[in-house]
């Protein structure tokens, strides 16, 4: 379906004069360095939530994991649970008001400032900078890809122009307003996905004819799995893989591990934990963040997998056919196939909101970490005065390679693209974050060898051992002569399985084993 009317141009039309007037608000109350890092520290709960849940629930979950879930089936719904209690109950109960705390006491303005201040080392800041300017242009790229690929089925505007316009609306805001317009903006676009969600809901199930017809159709379905998935242990789209097989690992541990522990070391979300201004305002965003991080993961990955049951009605295909292998456009075919057209237009915008919610927090995130990071505080050590301006040299930057990428990279990526960004901050941050907030003992020594030993021994696994990358990467072939330098089930197993592990090891020995932190540092930190 191509939708193409003076109606929808004029809807669009006021969608982005909105989006612009907020940007416009958040560049008259950017005034200080403070305004556009961390949004002057005095964001109220409700707009933290629903940023935080419209940064970390973009295209990839709705397109891309959605699509996932149209492959593989509802065990990622596993997912889903995992979400609402790592990345909302946990971060918020837990580790954000630790971070606002100690983010004050240092007057940290960034995620990687938070730890190298912590630790006084500008080592750490400059090279969790560097990784972030680095690796999270990827996880921008397949966004960007999710909303491309939606606008490019739905208006038939070729891709490669989709791409272009999309980016150049979210600079607009970004560059100009700050922290401040990225999450007024976010508490905009937050609110129209979770409408559009639960109006998706609704509609697919009143297309199968009810919630109970809907399901049962889907798990009678189980017979048209095809060989290549049955072999890997796919049991049908209503049930999980068989336990160990090779789609039961992709599923459990790259999927719902790799997301569902990454997301708590994000650092364009822990840097919304430094935007309130009390503790109280984290008890009071759990109860708007719960439910709408069920309604975004529980709905796309309940529509992908009930796609299926959609298609074969319709068409007696599976959704994987008639995406003709592309699991990323299975979500824009489902909705432009089932729903009303009015509808098509609302996700549309519910979509374009999800990719513009997270890039902006994505382009901002990678320029303060250019900028600030590892410009101001490790090439001139913390003296170059006020950054701004690299800051937003740095976004234009990471935009362009980010726009690179979302032409490149290969199809069916987003869901394994995002699990690799998260997986990777995970390793590479989470301890040292768990550390820097409750474990005073840990040293500046071992939170840069677990920084160290977690990024290299992920990047490592991803090109030597885990087939998904391993193989289309080619490194390991081109060294050794073979895909993987391991074989079995090691093939399969994501890397945050084996490198997180290793980097919380590394930090707990290498920390007891070196000279504890001064007192008066820690006081400085935690308060007495």
């Amino acid at each position: 379906m191509v939708i193409s009317t003076p109606v929808l141009g004029l809807i669009i039309l006021i969608y982005l004069l909105v989006i612009f007037y907020l940007g416009w608000l958040g560049y008259k109350k950017t005034k200080e360095i403070d305004d556009y890092m961390v949004a002057g520290r005095n964001i109220h709960p409700y707009i933290l939530a629903i940023s935080y849940g419209a940064t970390f629930i973009s295209t990839s979950a709705i397109v891309g994991f959605g699509g996932a879930a149209g492959a593989l089936g509802m065990g990622l719904l596993w997912l889903a649970l995992m979400n609402i209690v790592v990345g909302i109950f946990i971060a918020f109960v837990i580790f954000g008001p630790a971070t606002r705390r100690i983010g004050l006491r240092l007057n940290a303005m960034t995620f990687p400032e938070l730890l190298g201040r912590r630790f006084e080392s500008r080592f750490i800041q400059g090279f969790s900078g560097a990784l972030i300017a680095i690796f999270m242009p990827l996880y921008a790229g397949i966004v960007l890809i999710g909303a491309a690929r939606f606008i490019e089925t739905t208006l038939g505007i070729d891709y490669n122009v989709a791409v272009l316009i999309f980016t150049v609306i979210i600079a607009a805001y970004v560059i100009t307003g700050g922290l401040i317009a990225v999450m007024y903006t976010d508490a905009l676009q937050g609110t129209l996905m979770f409408i559009g969600m639960t109006i998706l809901m609704a509609l697919t199930y009143i297309k199968l004819g009810g919630i109970s017809a809907a399901h049962q159709a889907l798990t009678d379905l189980a017979p048209m799995v095809p060989e290549a998935l049955s072999k890997g242990g796919h049991l049908g789209w209503t049930a999980m893989p068989v336990f160990g097989s090779p789609i039961w690992w992709t599923m459990v541990s790259t999927l719902v591990l790799g997301v569902g522990i990454g997301v708590i070391a994000q650092p364009q979300l822990a840097v919304r934990f430094m935007t309130v201004k009390n503790d109280k305002a984290f008890n009071r965003a759990v109860l708007v963040g719960g439910p709408f991080i069920l309604m975004m993961t529980g709905v796309a990955f309940t529509v992908g997998a009930l796609s299926n049951a959609y298609f074969f009605k319709t068409q007696g295909l599976i959704s994987v056919v008639v995406a003709k292998g592309n699991t990323d456009l299975i979500i824009p075919e489902f909705i432009n196939a089932a729903m009303p057209d009015i509808f098509v237009v609302l996700f549309m915008l519910t979509l374009l909101a999800a990719a513009m919610s997270t890039l902006s927090s994505q382009f901002h995130t990678m320029g303060t970490s250019i900028g600030h990071d590892f410009y101001r505080e490790y090439i001139k050590k913390g003296k170059a005065g006020k950054t701004v301006d690299v800051t937003k040299i740095g976004i234009a930057i990471t935009i362009l390679i980010s726009v690179v990428l979302a032409y490149i990279l290969p199809i069916s990526i987003i869901a394994r693209a995002t699990a690799i960004f998260f997986g990777l901050c995970a390793a590479a941050f989470l301890p040292m974050y768990a550390g820097t907030l409750f474990w005073k003992r840990m040293t500046r020594q071992g939170a840069i060898a677990s920084m160290l030993v977690g990024t290299f021994s992920s990047l490592f696994w991803l090109a030597f051992v885990h087939k998904s990358e391993a193989a289309p990467l080619g490194i390991s072939e081109a060294i050794f002569g073979k895909v993987t330098l391991l074989s079995g089930t090691w093939t399969v197993v994501d890397p945050i399985l084996v490198a997180t592990p290793l980097a919380i090891i590394v930090a707990i020995i290498v920390s007891l084993a070196t000279q504890p932190t001064s007192d008066e540092h820690l006081e400085k930190c935690y308060g007495k």
